[in-house]
C-alpha cells in the first residue's frame, strides 16, 4: 500500500518511488486533492522526473480552485486535460487546413498524386497524362491552390488547347486528368469542395482507330517485319491473328500457352479480367519456332536486360513507312499503328460474319457498346440473313398473303 506524504501546500501530497532516484532524493509522484460536489476527489499529476514539483502542483490546485469558485473554466485536472487536448487538436486541424488551402495543383500532381498513381498505370498512359499536364495544365492552374481553382480556370485549359488546334478527344483527356487529381485529393481529405471540372462541358471526340489493313497489306507488313526483326514480326502476328493488345503480348508467359489445345490465357488485361485467346495455325507454328523458356519466363523479352518489353520497337513504324501505308494520311485515326492490327483482327471477323457478341468476347471488351463500331462491317451478313428470311416467306404454304387493294368505285 502506498504511503502519502503531506506538504506545506494546501491540497498537495506525494508518494515516493521505492527505488528510483531523482537527484539526491527518491522520485516523487505528485497528487492534488480537493472537495467537489460534497465528495473528496484526488488526481495524479506525474513524477518529479517528468517535471512536476510541489510548487507546480500548488499552482495547478489554486487555478482549479479559482475556476470552481467562479464557476468558469475546467474544475478538475481531467477537464483541463480534455480542454488542452481539444485546443491542440484544433490547432493541428487549423494547420492542416492552412496547408490544404495552400496546396497548389502542381505540388499535388508532381508529389503525392504521382507517387500514388504512376505505379498503377501503364507506362504509355502515364506518359500521355504527364505530357498533357506539362504542356497545358501546369501553365494554366499549376501555381494555384486547389480551393482557388474554379470552373473558369478549367475553361481556360480548354481555350488554350483549342487555340493550339488540339483534338476534342485530347481536350477531354486533359480535363479528365484534372478531374482525377481533384477526386484523388477529395478522397484523402486534401480537398473538400465541388470538383471544378464537374461544372464544365467536356468535349466528346471519337479517337478510336478507324482504318484496318487488307489481307494484302497485312501480308506485306509481316513480310517486311520479318526482314528486320522476328520479335516484332511475331508480336505483330499475335495481334493480327489473335487480337492481342501490345501489353497483353508483353505480359505473356510460356505457362499461359497451351499449344496442344490451341489456346492461351491472357491475365490482368485492360478490362480487369482474364480471357482466352485462340491460336491460328500460323501463330501455333510461330510459337513452336521460338525458343521455349521455362513456364515462368516471358515469351517476349527485352533484348538488352531480358525483362518485360515496355513498348513496340520503332522497327514497326519503319516498316509501315517503308510500305508507305501512312503516306498522305493526315487524320491520326486513319494512320496505321501497332494497335491497328488488333482493330484489323476484329474487322476481319466482322466481315467474315462473326456476330458482335463473339467479337466482344474475343477482344475482351467489357461493354458491347465498344464492339458495335464493327457492326457496319457485317452488312453483307445482315443482308444474307434477310435473304434467308425472304426465302422462307416465299416457300409454298409459308408466305404471308398481302391484301389486294380494292378498286376504287367509279
Amino acid at each position: 500500500m502506498s504511503i502519502f506524504f503531506k506538504t506545506n501546500k494546501i491540497g498537495v501530497r506525494y508518494r515516493e518511488h521505492p527505488t528510483r532516484k531523482h537527484g539526491v532524493s527518491k522520485d516523487r509522484y505528485w497528487i492534488i486533492f480537493y472537495k467537489l460536489d460534497g465528495k473528496m476527489k484526488q488526481e495524479g499529476l506525474g513524477w518529479s522526473s517528468q517535471g512536476w514539483s510541489e510548487k507546480k502542483a500548488a499552482l495547478l490546485w489554486a487555478e482549479l480552485a479559482e475556476n470552481r469558485r467562479r464557476g468558469e473554466g475546467p474544475r478538475t485536472l481531467a477537464e483541463k486535460r480534455a480542454l488542452d487536448d481539444a485546443k491542440r487538436q484544433a490547432k493541428v486541424e487549423q494547420e492542416a487546413q492552412a496547408k490544404k488551402d495552400g496546396l497548389t495543383f502542381a505540388e499535388l500532381f508532381e508529389g503525392q498524386y504521382t507517387l500514388s498513381s504512376k505505379p498503377h498505370k501503364a507506362a504509355k498512359t502515364w506518359e500521355r497524362e504527364e505530357g498533357l499536364y506539362k504542356k497545358y495544365i501546369k501553365n494554366t492552374i499549376g501555381g494555384k491552390a486547389l480551393p482557388d481553382i474554379s470552373p473558369f480556370d478549367i475553361e481556360r485549359i480548354k481555350a488554350a488547347m483549342t487555340a493550339d488546334s488540339a483534338a476534342p478527344f485530347s481536350i477531354g483527356r486533359s480535363l479528365g486528368v484534372v478531374r482525377a487529381v481533384f477526386n484523388w485529393a477529395a478522397k484523402r481529405d486534401l480537398y473538400d469542395k465541388a470538383n471544378p471540372v464537374s461544372r464544365v462541358k467536356i468535349p466528346r471526340g471519337d479517337n478510336r482507330r478507324m482504318r484496318f489493313l487488307s489481307h494484302e497489306e497485312a501480308g506485306a507488313l509481316l513480310a517486311e517485319l520479318a526482314k528486320t526483326s522476328m520479335t516484332v514480326h511475331d508480336a505483330a502476328l499475335l495481334s493480327l491473328h489473335c487480337g492481342l493488345r501490345a501489353g497483353e503480348i508483353f505480359n505473356l508467359h510460356w505457362s499461359d500457352i497451351d499449344l496442344d489445345r490451341g489456346v492461351m490465357v491472357l491475365k490482368d488485361t485492360k478490362s480487369g479480367r482474364n480471357r482466352h485467346a485462340y491460336l491460328t495455325e500460323a501463330v501455333r507454328e510461330m510459337l513452336n519456332k521460338r525458343e521455349r523458356g521455362l513456364p515462368s519466363e516471358l515469351v517476349f523479352k527485352d533484348r538488352w536486360h531480358g525483362g518485360r518489353i515496355q513498348k513496340i520497337s520503332r522497327t514497326f513504324t519503319k516498316a509501315v513507312n517503308k510500305l508507305k501505308l501512312n503516306t498522305g494520311v493526315v487524320d491520326r485515326r486513319q494512320k496505321i499503328c501497332f494497335h491497328s492490327l488488333r482493330h484489323t483482327y476484329a474487322s476481319w471477323h466482322a466481315e467474315a460474319g462473326t456476330d458482335l457478341f463473339t467479337i466482344k468476347e474475343l477482344l475482351g471488351h467489357s461493354d458491347i457498346r465498344m464492339t458495335t463500331r464493327y457492326s457496319h462491317l457485317g452488312e453483307n451478313t445482315l443482308q444474307a440473313a434477310v435473304k434467308r428470311l425472304e426465302s422462307t416467306l416465299q416457300a409454298p404454304g409459308k408466305g404471308v398473303a398481302l391484301a389486294k387493294k380494292k378498286k376504287e368505285e367509279a
